[in-house]
């Protein structure tokens, strides 16, 4: 077995606290010792006492900001993290990327104290450049690659990321390619009565449920969304975004004028078991992105047999590709949109085909459990291989 020092995010929510909550529950479920090493003590000051426990499981930096996005940590992070590791003792450290200046240090400080460094490159892109939100996101890939190319290996989730690094000087033998994976036991279709299901049944109405869920964000573009419903004629059929942003005020207040019978702001949910019946429900998910990485809330909804329409951004377009789902241009969207939305409103059946298709996609490709057998090689080889 591994002992893995995991650095990642547990708040704010968001896809990189999904995904290191879910990799590092299942791989202590396989026997592996996971010391969980996070960004979780607001600072004010320098003092030199330290923020851990000797005996903790887990290790809380000090920081100033924390957001979904980026975390900048206080003067003292770089010391914790360091004097942690050397109590510790890890096998290796693993990194979920957290948009951090102290993501640069990780290659220098782990060949100091002589541990393998493994790295999970998690920011959308587009690997087309179609917009301005593309190429702002481009300068994050141009900003990490020269220190990427000092990971031992890094783990990106499709082969246009790859070809993204590769161009930025990654070289392309320390990159793999593990995608994302789900749960597909907790994720899955409504086959029985839940109370769970029922309450959130009852709370959404009887008309037919299309989705959003995920962070209200600029490069989400939830206004195509949101445009496109407006103007579609959608009997018997509500618009549900669940989730929470910095764009959430703006459209909220943009979109008024549409009301309960026709969209519902649900807001952040942090409850999972509500969270699967919401997915169960729904028909249809739209993730519009103008970018993105692997979409998780993406592949969720498959499981869950959720008919899904998404952007070709990032890998997404690769997970929903011959026929798994609809996929369309980050190119005008909301055109896009208004033609597909009236296709899917008029064809249950349709949908219903579409989710059914996409549940075998993830069962296919999209597993936790293949997700962790292929991990669980990489720490095996570069365990052993590594200097000493």
């Amino acid at each position: 077995m591994v002992h893995i020092a995991w650095l990642g995010k547990k708040s704010p929510f968001c896809g990189n606290v999904t995904y290191g909550n879910s990799t590092t529950k299942e791989l202590k479920a396989r026997g592996h010792k996971i010391s969980f090493i996070h960004f979780d003590n607001p600072s004010s000051s320098n003092s030199s006492n330290p923020l851990f426990l000797a005996n903790d499981p887990d290790v809380s930096l000090p920081y100033l900001i924390k957001s979904q996005v980026y975390t900048i940590p206080s003067p003292r992070a770089e010391k914790e993290l360091r004097l942690s590791l050397e109590r510790l003792k890890p096998d290796i450290v693993h990194a979920s990327l957290t948009l951090s200046p102290l993501d640069f240090r990780l290659p220098e400080l782990c060949n100091e104290i002589n541990v393998p460094l493994i790295g999970t490159f998690h920011p959308p892109f587009d690997a087309k450049n179609r917009n301005l939100t593309a190429s702002t996101q481009q300068l994050t890939y141009q900003l990490y690659a020269p220190s990427l190319a000092k990971f031992d290996k890094i783990i990106i989730f499709s082969e246009p990321q790859k070809n993204v690094l590769e161009k930025l000087g990654v070289p392309k033998e320390k990159q793999i390619i593990i995608p994302n994976g789900v749960d597909e036991n907790i994720w899955k279709p409504f086959y029985e009565k839940s109370k769970k299901y029922a309450q959130v049944k009852n709370k959404l109405g009887n008309e037919r449920i299309f989705l959003y869920m995920g962070r209200i964000a600029n490069e989400k573009n939830i206004e195509a969304l949101l445009r496109s419903w407006r103007q579609t004629k959608t009997h018997n059929c509500k618009l549900v975004i669940v989730g929470d942003g910095p764009m959430k005020p703006t459209l909220q207040n943009s979109f008024s004028n549409l009301g309960n019978e026709k969209l519902i702001w649900w807001g952040a949910e942090l409850d999972l078991e509500t969270r699967i019946a919401i997915m169960q429900i729904a028909e249809v998910f739209f993730l519009p992105s103008l970018v993105e990485g692997l979409s998780l809330s993406l592949l969720e909804a498959m499981s869950a047999g959720t008919a899904c329409v998404a952007t070709d951004a990032g890998a997404d377009g690769e997970v929903l590709d011959k026929g798994a789902g609809i996929v369309i241009s980050t190119d005008n969207v909301a055109a896009q949109l208004k033609t597909i939305i009236p296709i899917l409103v008029e064809h249950p059946s349709f949908t219903k085909d579409l989710g059914e298709k996409a549940r075998e996609r993830v069962l296919e490709r999209y597993t936790i459990t293949k997700n962790i057998n292929s991990l669980e090689k990489v720490y095996t080889n570069l365990k052993d291989n590594y200097k000493t």
